[in-house]
Formats: structure tokens, sequence, C-alpha cells
């Protein structure tokens, strides 16, 4: 069951079955992923030396495309610095090819400045459904150890990642990288300012049920439909008999609780009917995320903090086009 409020009862409930349907197309989409000779193109071959600098100043060594390079291998292999630039120096050894390795020092600076691209796929005009959560990952250095050495009560320190999927291709789309104390609808505005395309719909958890998140959608996709399950405590606007707001019309479906009124269909019925339930895309992609790449980060600046999720989240939308499952529901 999606909604939380039937937890004492989950246990009365079946656990769904599915069966992948393109099960040798996705086994080898898993085993691409690790293959080594992806990150290597001849593009990619052709493109790591910096282009000539005409501007005054030092000229770099390495292009941006050799730094990601490198900063990608690192977050899919949970490495170090130095061992990142190991690794990427032992691959080109064994490859046979005369390319420069950058040093540990390089890749720390550079990962400062280091703008990475986003993959947007190609939805050919048509509108998408975007699909937001957040999570939070922790902040790994001496914070970490002095808890670990000396015991103290002190909580550890982290940053809040807010994303956002597109449903229908499986890859996020939008992401940014906050401190702990933002709340998730403070973040709807900048999340929308990085779609390129249409937004159909917005299905969110009860923590967007904000005013200003309605607002921000409808500033920037006003046919877009905001799928949001109204709180608890929630009530009808003053205008829901004469101009019902999409949130009016959520309650019509769904009362909260301690209303007079007996609800007419049930939260339950409202999340089918209502599209709500794909949300739970969003959370099977932050699971992605840390499975893969970890629940922590490396870096030790902020800067840098949004660089690394930059680059991890490349990489998994990388993962992604090799291949998806296809389920279908046996049970």
């Amino acid at each position: 069951m999606p909604f939380k409020l039937n937890q004492d009862r989950r246990r009365h409930v079946p656990w769904q079955k599915h069966r992948v349907t393109n099960s040798a197309v996705y086994d080898a989409a898993l085993r691409q992923r690790g293959s080594l000779t992806i990150w290597f193109t001849a593009d990619a071959i052709e493109g790591w030396r910096a282009a000539p600098r005409i501007t005054p100043g030092k000229q770099p060594w390495y292009s941006p495309l050799a730094i990601l390079t490198a900063l990608t291998l690192r977050a899919v292999f949970r490495l170090a610095l130095r061992q990142t630039e190991g690794l990427i120096g032992s691959i080109i050894g064994l490859l046979g090819l005369e390319l420069r390795v950058p040093d540990h020092s390089t890749l720390s600076r550079r990962a400062k400045t280091l703008e990475v691209p986003r993959l947007q796929p190609p939805r050919d005009g048509e509108p998408l459904q975007l699909l937001v959560d957040s999570t939070g990952l922790r902040l790994r250095g001496a914070g970490e150890w002095l808890l670990e050495k000396h015991g103290t009560k002190t909580r550890r320190s982290w940053r809040k990642l807010h994303i956002g999927l597109d449903a229908g291709s499986g890859q996020i789309v939008a992401a940014s990288l906050t401190a702990k104390e933002v709340d998730d609808g403070a973040e709807v505005g900048p999340l929308l300012d990085q779609i390129a395309g249409v937004v159909a719909s917005f299905p969110g958890d009860g923590g967007y049920d904000q005013d200003s998140v309605s607002a921000a959608v409808a500033k920037r996709h006003p046919d877009a439909a905001i799928i949001v399950p109204p709180r608890t405590t929630a009530v009808p606007s003053e205008t829901a008999k004469t101009e019902p707001t999409q949130r009016d019309s959520h309650l019509q479906h769904v009362e909260p609780r301690g209303s007079p009124d007996i609800a007419e269909h049930g939260r339950m019925a409202w999340q089918k009917a209502s599209g709500y339930t794909t949300r739970a895309r969003a959370e099977a992609a932050i699971g992605r995320f840390k499975q893969v790449i970890g629940d922590g980060l490396r870096s030790r600046t902020d800067d840098r903090r949004a660089t690394e999720v930059d680059i991890a989240i490349h990489a998994l939308n990388r993962m992604v086009e090799l291949g998806r499952p296809n389920y279908v529901r046996t049970a």
C-alpha cells in the first residue's frame, strides 16, 4: 500500500508479484554498466586535451571531458581522488594510449567549476510527468571520525538532495543540492527551471502540499496537473464552491481526518485514479542513487559537492539509457 496511514494493515495485503519480459536485454545492459570501454570512445580520446586558450593565463592540459571522465569513474567505483588517478592511469596504459593522466590536485581544483551536461531524453514534443522527491546525503570527513572516536552527541552533518524524475524515461532531469534546513517546496521552482520541455503532471508527496508549490507550478506550466495528497488537516479554499482549485478537487475524493463527513472514495482510490502511485518511481530512483553511488558526499566544499552530485546523476542516466526492465504484474 502506498499510503502510510494503512501501515497497521499492510500485513494483510499480499505482496505484488511481477515478471520481467525483457530479461536478456536487461541482463546485457547490466553487464555493460561495468564495462570500462564505454568511457573511452574515439571522441573522448580526440577531445582529451584542452583546446588552446585565447585569454591570458596558463594553458590547461585537460579538457572538461577528461575531468568529467575521471570524476565519473570516481563516482561509479566510489574511489578517492588519488585512487581515481591510479585507476585512470592504469586504464590508459592498458589501452596503449598516449594521454596525460590528470593528478588528484587537478581533479579537485577543476571540480569546483566543472559544468556537467544534463541529459535530456528525447520526447518529440510530448509533455513529461515530473516526479519529485528529496533525500539526505551524509557528509564524510573529520566530523564523523571525531564522532566515532570521542562519542560526542552532536548530530552528523548532511545535505538534502532534491530530484525531478521523468516518469517515462526513468532519468533524473532536474536536481539540486541544498542545506538540510531547506524545505522541499522551496526547491520546486529551481527544479522546474531546469526542465526544457512541457510538464503535464507534477506528483509529489504530502510535503509539497503548499500554496507556494502550486503557484510555482502554475507560473511555469499553467496546464500541469498537481497531484499532491492533501494533509490530514486540509480544508477547502474559500472559493471551493465557485472556483475550485486542483487541491479542492482532491479533497472531494478524500476527506482529511477530523472532518465531519465520511470520505466518499478514500485515499487509496484517489491515488489510483489520479496517478499518484507513479511517484514510487522517484523513491526507486533515490534508492538506485544510494545503491550505486552511495549515501554520502566525499567532497569538502559545497560547490564541489554540487558537481559530485551532478556527475553521479549523469552516470546514473547513462546507465538507464543502456537498458531498463519491463515488468508485467502476475499477482
